[in-house]
């Protein structure tokens, strides 16, 4: 590997030891997001879990797996750019598998904001990853910074979904409040 490559990557080290372990731990965290639905009691179905959590799961998991792809020491720097080609790719076909998913599933009818977060910006991010990756092989200097846009937008893009997540069954489970004109006791009808 030729010195200019190396030390390109090198400095981008503590980048990707930061978002990565920061991707590991929210998918974590999205586990436990999961488990309250389960306790919850929510209405959900397999079909929109497969369109909207397991996605956001994933796309912690890319930006884990990225992260590891360009800190590893591969002897040629082509090779990283050829690894994160596959990642990013292989992810673009999977969020056409979820966005399909979200069209045909029939329990939750997703809003603009849904359509852009869960599937818009992962496009976006899943095409800058592929792209920078190619980039990547050619020795482009400018390929690592849209590595980490890509990564780091993925990362960002599972926190919003996440708390979407939360907020949802949270509304979804909180009790209806008596509306002014509805008497709230019997005897006041």
């Amino acid at each position: 590997m030729n010195e200019a490559a190396r030390s390109s990557f090198a400095a981008w080290s503590d980048f990707y030891v930061i978002v990565g372990s920061s991707a590991a731990a929210l998918t974590g965290l999205q586990f436990v997001v999961m488990a309250l639905v389960n306790d919850l009691r929510a209405p959900t179905s397999e079909q929109t879990v497969a369109a909207f959590s397991t996605p956001t799961v994933v796309h912690f998991s890319i930006a884990l797996l990225t992260s590891a792809i360009i800190v590893a020491p591969w002897p040629e720097p082509w090779q990283t750019g050829f690894a994160a080609t596959i990642c990013g790719a292989g992810s673009f076909g999977y969020e056409l598998i979820a966005l399909r998913r979200a069209r045909t599933q029939t329990l939750y009818e997703p809003v603009l904001e849904d359509w852009i977060w869960y599937f818009a910006l992962p496009m976006v991010a899943y095409t800058t990853l592929t792209v920078s990756a190619i980039l990547l092989i050619g020795l482009h200097q400018w390929a690592p910074f849209g590595i980490a846009a890509a990564v780091l937008l993925l990362v960002f893009i599972g926190i919003h979904n996440a708390w979407d997540t939360v907020m949802y069954l949270a509304l979804q489970n909180t009790p209806a409040q008596p509306s002014e004109k509805e008497p709230t006791d019997r005897r006041d009808a």
